[in-house]
């Protein structure tokens, strides 16, 4: 059997596997031969350990090429070896995929909400480099919806005396009661008495596909990005105008070199972190944790408390506004010359504003509220029903049908808005020079270069040369208010128009996802070969280091058979299992110690119970 388990379609499915593939579904004595072949080779315990790495994987990335061993004492460097991944098991090396997207990739997809998690608390908590203040500044957590496109079926439960949500049994409301307009304007019922259960697949479709809105629909979803960034300067400038109403100065943060004078900013600012979901309809709406900060003069980088006057009250009041006053409209296209209007819905009804109370004492804590964000980071387009890779000309009208269900509208909609519209450069001022960097000449030479350097005789550009003027720098893509910007929705067709990162934040609010990658590669470097402690006396110039360097080349994505699969994917389960154990224990133990330390009792002993 030499099936690979990638990936057959543009969307995903369920198989028995570790991947959805072309084999049997069932496993036959071919794929138990397989199973017993591969255990049954001599390097089967080596094989198990050169997978560790990307064991869980359902499709890890298989490189293929050299190692280098160089030995570097002070200033010079020495090759001492050379390695090829010929000589390793399968001749590749395996590297989880890294998706976060848990229908593509469950280990994966865990491994990054476990980033997320740590990401989004950090922010409210501190830890991990974030100052332990923030924990006392003001926080609340608001959510963002998109207005209504049409009548859709839903699922609302007016109260919910259920104690735990993940097993709610509670009986929903009616989808659509009665009205005075019995149907819409096609003859199609406008109403709807079914209480529908959470996986009904009527959920989030329109009751009259020819009444809905498809075009406004993927409009918004492209411009969702553009409205947040609005809504999040009238956020701030709410707050500026509160400060400046109740006498607290502006702070100075620099000095102008060219005029003089002081550079000043409000004394507050709001940092944030945004999470984008899709709901069943397959629109997005926003999820966003905003913190009030003050500004330091002397350090405007640092993260410090903000002035005592404000409170999370002013940051309600300030969402609040925000959201109902925010409204713009985008630049015309061939199909709507005036634009369409971009704002968010009703508030009142759809919108949600809660402080964070990071002793968990409040309206909602620091743990629910990261927890809640943190299960979207591997989730897309799945609650539409949507499960597709990028399209493009060749699979796109596989998919797209404007005749079709909602979601095919939906695609078609995006194809048909993005098409090309203005020149493939478009811009406002024809006469402006459409490259990325303007051209220098070299005062020396009479040379022309877009570098720093006059490539011909090397000559050093200085900034206040005017035969040299210094490199504008123009947009590498069509702003918003261009209506090249409408392109972008066959880009994200597959997103349903929304381009967007699923988790956004602050330059200020937390640390990174590239951060608790360098500390997990850090941590798994240190667990391979322990870094030995230098002797007082030595020095470090003199000292011998070796460095692996890697030349590795794409060879393919999947396992090579299903067996491989089952197997990998099997000892990852039992290596997990051997650490929830762990994790246990030492939980046990430590709540032990200290339940004895408060009880009197001596450790190790059993703690009495209440």
């Amino acid at each position: 059997m030499t099936v690979s388990t990638l990936e057959t379609a543009s969307h995903a499915t369920t198989a028995w596997g570790a991947a959805s593939n072309a084999e049997n579904r069932y496993p036959g004595p071919e794929f138990v031969n397989a199973i017993l072949a591969r255990t049954g080779r001599g390097d089967y315990e080596q094989w198990l350990d050169h997978i560790t790495a990307a064991a869980a994987c359902s499709r890890p990335i298989r490189l293929s090429g050299n190692l280098y061993e160089v030995t570097r004492t002070g200033n010079s460097a020495t090759l001492t070896g050379v390695g090829s991944t010929a000589t390793m098991p399968d001749g590749v090396i395996y590297k989880a995929c890294g998706n976060r997207r848990a229908s593509l990739c469950p280990a994966c997809s865990k491994t990054y909400q476990q980033d997320a998690y740590q990401i989004i608390r950090a922010g409210l908590v501190g830890g991990r480099g974030i100052p332990d203040n923030v924990a006392t500044h003001p926080a609340v957590f608001a959510t963002f919806t998109a207005p209504s496109f049409g009548k859709v079926h839903s699922r609302y439960i007016r109260n919910h005396p259920c104690t735990n949500r993940r097993r709610c049994e509670c009986r929903p409301e009616p989808c659509h009661a009665r009205r005075a307009e019995p149907r819409c304007a096609h003859g199609r019922p406008a109403f709807c008495f079914a209480r529908h259960e959470e996986d009904d697949p009527h959920v989030g479709k329109p009751l009259c596909l020819d009444c809905y809105d498809h075009e406004r629909h993927v409009i918004w979803n492209r411009y969702a990005g553009e409205l947040w960034r609005r809504t999040k300067q009238a956020i701030d400038r709410h707050l500026a105008k509160l400060a400046k109403q109740r006498g607290i100065s502006r702070v100075q943060v620099a000095i102008n070199p060219v005029t003089g004078k002081p550079v000043t900013v409000p004394p507050i600012r709001v940092s944030c972190g945004k999470v984008a979901e899709f709901q069943a309809r397959g629109v997005v709406h926003f999820h966003v944790l905003l913190r009030i900060d003050g500004v330091d003069a002397q350090d405007p980088a640092a993260i410090v408390r903000p002035p005592a006057a404000f409170s999370d009250a002013d940051l309600h009041e300030a969402v609040k506004h925000a959201a109902k006053q925010i409204r713009f409209g985008t630049p015309g296209h061939p199909d709507q010359p005036r634009g369409w209007l971009i704002g968010w819905g009703d508030f009142d009804k759809g919108g949600d504003v809660r402080t964070v109370a990071m002793t968990g004492t409040n309206q909602v804590s620091d743990s629910q509220v990261a927890g809640y964000l943190a299960k979207y980071a591997t989730k897309s387009t799945e609650a539409a029903g949507l499960r597709s890779t990028r399209l493009d000309e060749e699979t796109v009208y596989d998919v797209a049908n404007f005749g079709g269900n909602h979601l095919e509208r939906l695609l078609a909609a995006c194809w048909k808005l993005g098409r090309r519209i203005t020149p493939r450069r478009y811009d406002p001022h024809p006469d402006r020079d459409l490259r990325l960097t303007a051209l220098r000449t070299c005062s020396a030479c009479g040379s022309k270069t877009t570098m720093v350097r006059c490539e011909t005789c090397h000559h050093e550009f200085a900034d206040g040369d005017s035969t040299c003027p210094p490199a504008t720098t123009q947009r590498h893509s069509p702003t918003p208010d261009d209506p090249a910007y409408f392109q972008g929705l066959q880009r994200w067709a597959h997103m349903l128009g929304f381009g967007g990162h699923f988790y956004t934040q602050s330059r200020r609010y937390s640390i990174t996802f590239t951060h608790q990658r360098n500390a997990r590669t850090a941590y798994r470097r240190t667990q391979i070969t322990p870094q030995q402690e230098l002797p007082h006396d030595s020095d470090p110039a003199s000292e011998e280091t070796t460095l692996v360097i890697s030349s590795l080349a794409f060879a393919g994505i999947g396992w090579h058979t299903s067996a491989d699969a089952i197997l990998a994917n099997t000892a990852a389960a039992l290596a997990r299992e051997k650490q929830r154990l762990g994790r246990e224990e030492l939980a046990h133990l430590f709540a032990t110690a200290t339940d004895a330390e408060k009880g009197g009792v001596h450790f190790g002993e059993t703690a009495p119970h209440a």
